[in-house]
């Protein structure tokens, strides 16, 4: 599992890639990205950013804004060692690229990404995802009788969106091998 400061590392890197922004922007931004229920405080972003900024992965360029002469807004840029981080982080295919915790934030910048990353990590998350919704049949066939009306409705939701992402995983990655199959085929019949 990813750790969260590495979550967020990647995200701001990837962020500044795209270009510069100053603290507010970029929590508004990472607060979209990561969704509501992972909301990102600034006590969590201005200590990633600090040690960014010790690591040499971003810089500070100050200028003063109009409407607040004597305060100078401080923006964020990416250096050249904080591009080829990001990259490097993009680049790796393990177990941590897949999970919950990362996959999304990975998934945002994959237009940076090679294909046969994108393949890997696409198939990565495909393969736990149906992992995890093996393991979820097989509970919610053991409880159904033993639970009540609403526990096993909140398991079959589950289910559910697991199947369906399962689905929308295949979908992507028939269409970054360029082929629609049958999953792509069913998953359009059935909505």
């Amino acid at each position: 599992m990813a750790r969260r400061g590495d979550t967020i590392e990647l995200a701001v890197l990837g962020l500044l890639h795209e270009g510069p922004m100053h603290g507010y922007e970029l929590r508004k931004r990472l607060n979209l990205m990561l969704g509501w229920g992972r909301l990102l405080s600034y006590g969590s972003l201005y200590p990633a950013l600090k040690k960014m900024l010790r690591g040499n992965l971003i810089e500070e360029v100050t200028g003063t804004v109009s409407a607040t002469p004597r305060r100078p807004r401080i923006t964020y840029q990416v250096t050249e060692r904080g591009t080829s981080e990001f990259h490097r982080l993009m680049s790796e295919v393990g177990p941590a690229a897949w999970e919950d915790d990362n996959f999304d934030i990975r998934f945002r910048f994959f237009s940076s990404t090679d294909m046969e990353i994108r393949l890997r990590v696409l198939e990565g998350r495909r393969s736990r995802l149906q992992e995890r919704l093996d393991r979820v049949q097989r509970e919610l066939a053991m409880t159904q009788k033993e639970v009540d009306r609403y526990a096993t409705e909140l398991q079959r939701h589950g289910v559910e969106s697991v199947e369906r992402e399962v689905r929308w995983l295949s979908d992507l990655i028939n269409a970054e091998r360029g082929t629609v199959g049958p999953q792509a085929a069913t998953a359009t019949d059935n909505d």
